[in-house]
């Protein structure tokens, strides 16, 4: 979680007469102790089943998702209020307190465009929530964390958009979605972002550039616009680079040659042969 995100989701709970405590993982053990002394825990990394089992086995209530966007601070202000037994009334007024807000941010930072989404990070299906509200196409979600209840409400409203959902994403399932939906910017891992760079397509770095910004409530609407615009931005950039390094070759053949380097696969098969047979006689004479 970014650090300033705590202290925007207790911005967002203090109209219900509520207070963010300690983000567990915590730092110390000590801290176990403050975070068991709760009325409700917010699942916002739906993927620490280990610390849910915890709250669950105390008694306490767990509420997924988190308050990414206008729906999901509205829906996740509607569960919070639900579990700790507060009147739809007050819910209400804390909605109409802080989703204009969200919604003026997202407007006032659209982004145009198809884009893929990837990582390890656990948050992709709430950032893939945040890029849909802000105006952006998003054919692809992969995950390499697996399928809880707590990211069932982000799955549900993503897949209502027609978004498909990859829990357990290996990369060559999110290699393939950026061949197949060919995005205008596909955010992932390192290979995926060599992988769209290749194609000229511009890429960013999921963990260094993106689960690096705050996501919640007002401070997370349009926080990605900048970044995500900037490097949509660079399209032209990258057809420049494609038309000028056109004709060079890729991989063995890369370079300028007078006579253009011919692939023979039944030499590499030979001596890849070789290799082998090298290897077993040096186990044989080892034993």
């Amino acid at each position: 979680m970014f650090p300033a995100d705590p202290p925007g989701i207790g911005l967002l709970l203090e109209p219900l007469g509520l207070a963010a405590g300690p983000v567990v993982p915590t730092r110390e053990w000590r801290e176990l102790y403050a975070a068991l002394d709760c009325a409700v825990v917010a699942a916002i990394h739906p993927f620490y089943t280990a610390s849910v089992r915890e709250f669950e086995a105390a008694g306490r209530t767990v509420v997924g998702s988190a308050p990414v966007g206008a729906d999901g601070t509205a829906a996740w202000l509607d569960a919070i209020g639900a579990a700790c037994g507060i009147a739809q009334d007050r819910v209400d007024a804390a909605k109409n307190r802080v989703l204009p807000a969200i919604r003026g941010a997202l407007a006032a930072r659209p982004i145009k465009g198809r884009i893929t989404v990837s990582g390890y990070e656990g948050s992709e299906l709430l950032v893939a929530r945040l890029l849909i509200e802000s105006g952006a196409d998003v054919p692809y979600v992969g995950t390499a964390c697996p399928r809880t209840p707590w990211s069932e409400p982000d799955r549900d409203w993503l897949v209502s958009r027609g978004v498909q959902v990859q829990y357990r994403a290996s990369l060559e399932q999110d290699l393939a979605a950026v061949d197949a939906f060919g995005p205008d910017l596909a955010i992932g891992t390192t290979p995926v972002v060599q992988h769209a760079k290749q194609k000229a397509i511009p890429a960013l770095y999921f963990t260094n550039l993106i689960s690096a910004r705050p996501l919640m409530g007002p401070a997370g609407a349009g926080s990605l616009a900048l970044v995500v615009n900037a490097a949509l931005a660079n399209q032209a950039r990258f057809d420049r680079m494609t038309a000028f390094f056109d004709g060079v070759g890729t991989g063995a053949t890369a370079g300028v040659w007078e006579d253009t380097p011919v692939d023979r696969p039944e030499f590499k098969a030979k001596y890849a042969a070789k290799r082998i047979a090298a290897a077993k006689a040096e186990e044989s004479v080892g034993v």
